[in-house]
């Protein structure tokens, strides 16, 4: 494929003809009993329940197609209504402290009006601090921008003070998007003060291609018992690319929900050959029956084997009595000399202040900090599987508060998932993803830039 042309590699396998575009672009009753991953003379001729990883040419991903989200993902509502309280107690009565939360089907009317693969994306909101750790001139400086970037990138993933919950994502739901992300915006360690951003619309959106990098982004559900996603981003020009595969725990914890993020990333620097390997904070929904909101916590590790540094960022719940919320504390080590580089502390939605070892600081605001809005292709372009032509009608429905065709529509995608799992059981036959293979513990993306 041409630079121009996005064609995410996938491997070859037989297609159907009902899963071409438009085969699901509406969830009339009629579709209810289409399954999306089989058609019946594929089931007698014994073949694989392969569907999605043809690379059809409706499956090529043209970068010319994407614009700019308008998305707005604000959640406006003020907390649970008193019918929907009813809902959620009758919900608790049935559930013990401790219990798994992962195949418990919650209300619709605490979806979030996203898919948690969109949610992942969101992570990226700054891709120019992103970008800015392949500018740094020694690995100090370099894991130091990780830092910044890492502490940065929740409160854009995290809209709203409402807690809510982004739609469990359906195996071989996929969701694309790139930035374009204005060069003159990624720039070395320390002149990086967020004071320096322009905040001019303008200047954003009408960018010359060549005055910008390209960040691309794909994420995919590449597994529903245990639910595992897996996303992958890079940047060809900075010769930079990160793959996490995440597998969500959610626990009842009385008036608390609790979901673990089990799983890490890494991110690799090709220039420098460095590989940082992290992991994800804990979140918890709290106040359920009242006003909903969320809290992160636990501590994550970045580690750079080859340069002997690693980074420890611990989220902080607010404890029972006083005590302030979102607060985020971070040092970054020299292992080998045992000496700490850098200290940070602060809310991971507010202020963060960053102290270095030569005694200066650094104050990033993230309420302050201009987001560079994702591309996005519009959904009449996009794959059946696709997370925004997959969850749209769901999506409208909640945003014309009619919570009863939500509820429905989710249903039917759910009573799909179900069937499909049960064929390919009776089938005894593997979902194989489309765009990563797994590797031991992990997943990988199967043509991430270090191989290219």
């Amino acid at each position: 494929a041409s630079e121009g042309i996005l064609g995410w590699p996938g491997p070859k396998s037989h297609s159907t003809e009902q899963l071409k575009n438009g085969a699901l672009s509406s969830l009339s009753s009629a579709s209810a009993n289409i399954t999306w991953a089989i058609v019946p003379s594929a089931a007698q001729d014994g073949q694989a329940l392969q569907p999605n990883t043809e690379h059809s040419a409706s499956e090529l991903i043209l970068v010319e197609d994407e614009v700019t989200d308008t998305e707005d993902n604000e959640e406006e509502d003020l907390g649970v209504m008193d019918d929907q309280r009813s809902v959620i107690l009758h919900l608790i009565s049935q559930l013990k402290l401790g219990m798994d939360l992962t195949r418990v089907v919650l209300p619709t009317f605490i979806l979030e009006k996203r898919s948690l693969l969109e949610m992942y994306a969101n992570f990226m909101a700054h891709p120019d601090l992103f970008l800015s750790i392949a500018a740094g001139a020694t690995p100090e400086e370099r894991i130091i921008c990780f830092v910044e970037y890492y502490l940065t990138a929740f409160h854009e993933g995290r809209k709203g003070a409402v807690a809510k919950k982004p739609y469990n994502p359906i195996i071989g739901e996929t969701f694309h998007c790139s930035w374009d992300v204005p060069k003159d915006k990624v720039k070395a360690f320390r002149t990086n003060g967020a004071s320096t951003v322009s905040k001019d619309p303008t200047k954003e959106f009408g960018q010359d291609r060549s005055t910008c990098y390209k960040l691309r982004f794909v994420a995919e559900q590449v597994s529903h018992h245990p639910p595992v996603s897996c996303f992958y981003c890079e940047c060809k020009e900075k010769k930079m690319c990160v793959n996490t595969h995440v597998w969500t725990k959610s626990k009842f914890m009385g008036m608390s929900i609790g979901v673990s993020m089990v799983g890490e990333g890494v991110l690799h620097l090709m220039e420098h050959e460095e590989e940082y390997v992290f992991t994800l904070p804990s979140a918890y929904a709290r106040s359920i029956l009242t006003i909903p909101w969320v809290e992160l916590g636990g501590k994550v590790n970045i580690n750079c084997a080859r340069t002997g540094y690693s980074a420890t960022v611990t989220f902080h719940t607010k404890p029972f009595y006083g005590g302030k919320v979102h607060r985020v504390t971070a040092e970054v080590k020299h292992n080998p000399t045992n000496t700490i580089v850098c200290k940070a502390q602060g809310e991971w939605n507010g202020t963060l202040e960053f102290t270095y070892s030569n005694g200066e600081t650094k104050v990033i605001d993230t309420s302050k900090l201009p987001v560079i809005r994702k591309k996005i292709r519009p959904i009449a372009k996009q794959g059946p599987l696709e997370s925004r032509r997959l969850w749209q009608h769901v999506t409208n429905s909640l945003k014309e508060g009619n919570i009863d065709a939500a509820t429905e529509h989710k249903h039917r995608l759910e009573e799909r998932q179900r069937a499909e799992e049960r064929q390919r059981v009776a089938l005894t036959t593997l979902w194989k993803p489309k765009y990563f293979a797994k590797e031991g513990d992990g997943w990988l993306y199967l043509n991430p830039l270090w191989k290219t």
